[in-house]
């Protein structure tokens, strides 16, 4: 076991933490470290932080890039303690305590010593990935959502969808370019469904001349019981009422079997044919945390100690979606973005803890509640007791989250963005971009 460093009064150059990953859980570390006496590193592959609750809205084109992003350089700008760094951790070594960079990355910092970099805490903070379950070749035909990069490409598919039916005159073909397939019945995949029904029904009516875009088919496939599963049993169930009243075609308790460049095949072999596939049933964590070599969860998610340390080498955290830890309650700790806030706030504190010779305390989560919306005024919030379903809870998730955006710009143009789509069902984002990539070709 590694021995746990000790801060004294003769450490003549404060600890080195360094920080992998700019989410919710890396960021809010990073900034609670502000008046710490420590230099700290946060390295991302991107150079922004992501606001990934509302990254839908942009594969969707009701928002755009910038809208939900910031560069992590200008949150961190007036933070002196902090370096950023961009670049691809792709192995760590435990006991050197060094990261390994992707072959051919020149990062240019001080502490880099041929493409390692050096620390004496570590938080590991990368996230997660899609889970496609055993058949990772679905990823050509079904894209998830995860970053960006994601993001437009999905936008790029569903717009690219209706051109193409516009321009096919066989009518078989175009009912196959104007049906949608969304895998995952979970708040992403809800949210989906939702708004490219809208999309649909309103924003595009009147645009086209030999298609009718309302008759698009969307369809949502969960293959459990129903959809929102994390969601209290009624609500989950009024979600399920307000999506087909938006013309969302709900199938639960059917498992997709195959999915190709066509369509899907379901479990009793059904087929579907839809050239548009969209992936929100599952998450595996980052690859990173293999390189630990420490007992993983089914998905890949590092089991933490209570101060969310990793067993075995107490100068190692893991926060957000790489952690496996369960709440005062018994029950694991969600994975969403105010659990990773809360994770990393943890530990800044623990770091703190230890620079002052005091053990770190264990990591308590504080539940906030659920939200998802399902299309414009239709929406569910869980708070515990108080539960709200429709217009009111619609509202509500709009507040919560135009309120946890990053930055007074992004708060503005979000709500100026999200007031002129709700009298107009207009949105400004649909610009088909880059090289146009259908579905069964690689990226």
């Amino acid at each position: 076991m590694n021995a746990q460093p000790q801060a004294t009064p003769r450490q003549s150059t404060p600890w080195h933490v360094v920080i992998i990953g700019g989410g919710f859980a890396g960021l809010w570390a990073t900034r609670a470290l502000a008046r710490a006496p420590v230099r700290v590193s946060l390295v991302d592959r991107g150079n922004h932080h992501l606001f990934q609750p509302l990254l839908y809205q942009v594969a969707t084109a009701g928002l755009s890039a910038p809208d939900i992003a910031a560069p992590l350089r200008h949150i961190l700008r007036g933070q002196r303690n902090v370096t950023v760094l961009m670049g691809d951790v792709v192995a760590i070594d435990t006991a050197g305590k060094t990261l390994r960079f992707a072959e051919g990355e020149a990062l240019g910092d001080s502490t880099l010593d041929h493409g390692t970099l050096s620390y004496d805490l570590l938080l590991i903070a990368s996230g997660s990935t899609h889970a496609y379950f055993g058949h990772d070749g679905w990823a050509l035909d079904a894209p998830g959502l995860k970053t960006l990069d994601d993001a437009l490409e999905i936008r790029r598919r569903i717009l690219t969808a209706f051109e193409r039916a516009e321009a096919e005159a066989d009518p078989v073909a175009r009912a196959a370019w104007l049906t949608f397939a969304v895998v995952g019945g979970g708040p992403t995949g809800v949210e989906l469904a939702g708004t490219l029904a809208e999309i649909a029904r309103h924003t595009l009516r009147g645009e086209f001349r030999r298609i009718d875009p309302a008759s698009a088919r969307i369809l949502l496939l969960e293959a459990g019981k129903r959809v929102l599963s994390t969601f209290p049993e009624s609500l989950s169930h009024k979600a399920r009422a307000s999506l087909q009243r938006l013309g969302v075609e709900v199938r639960t308790g059917v498992a997709v079997t195959s999915i190709d460049a066509q369509g899907v095949v379901l479990g009793d072999n059904e087929s579907i044919a839809a050239r548009t596939v969209l992936w929100a049933a599952g998450v595996a964590a980052s690859p990173l945390a293999r390189s630990l070599e420490v007992p993983l969860d089914r998905v890949g998610r590092v089991f933490v100690a209570p101060d969310l340390s990793v067993p075995g080498h107490p100068g190692i955290f893991v926060a957000g979606d790489l952690a496996t830890v369960r709440g005062e309650n018994g029950k694991p700790v969600p994975g969403v973005a105010p659990a990773a806030k809360q994770m990393g706030t943890h530990v800044a504190r623990a770091i703190r803890a230890r620079l002052a010779g005091k053990p770190a305390p264990a990591f308590r989560y504080r539940d906030h509640g659920n939200l998802a919306t399902i299309g414009r005024r239709a929406g569910v919030v869980d708070l515990g007791r108080l539960r709200l379903s429709g217009a009111l809870a619609w509202w509500f998730w709009l507040a919560a989250h135009i309120f946890f955006l990053i930055g007074f710009r992004n708060r503005l143009v979000v709500l100026i963005d999200w007031a002129w789509a709700y009298w107009s069902y207009r949105r400004n984002a649909r610009i088909i971009v880059g090289n146009t990539r259908e579905s069964g070709t690689p990226r």
